[in-house]
């Protein structure tokens, strides 16, 4: 029984360690790989890309994987800032994961 409750007791723990969250794109640093959003509380946070991070869009009801470049396109671009809607998995300061939300999408 105490195998049971510690193993339980680890999985929460280590699905506590990374969070996903619906945040709003406030800039993108394309050179320092770095992104600053917001979530639904106003608080600012600035995020790291690494070469692990995965990138995907739903465009017209699929879910499509990009690259790093589509990706960093989408969050340069003049119109993301401010208005984009990402879900981002995060791990400490790194994001690990971001979908982008549906649009028309030509990418």
């Amino acid at each position: 029984m105490r195998k049971v409750l510690m193993a339980v007791l680890c999985l929460v723990f280590a699905a506590g360690i990374v969070a996903a969250d619906t945040v709003t794109l406030v800039k993108f640093d394309k050179d320092k790989k770095e992104v600053t959003v917001k979530d639904e509380k106003d608080k600012e946070s600035t995020y790291k890309l690494t070469d692990k991070t995965k990138f995907s869009a739903k465009q017209k009801g699929e879910v499509k994987d990009l690259s790093y470049d589509d990706a960093a396109k989408r969050l340069g671009s003049d119109k993301a800032a401010g208005k984009a809607k990402l879900d981002i998995t995060i791990d400490k300061d790194t994001i690990t994961e971001v979908k982008f939300a549906g649009g028309k999408g030509k990418n």
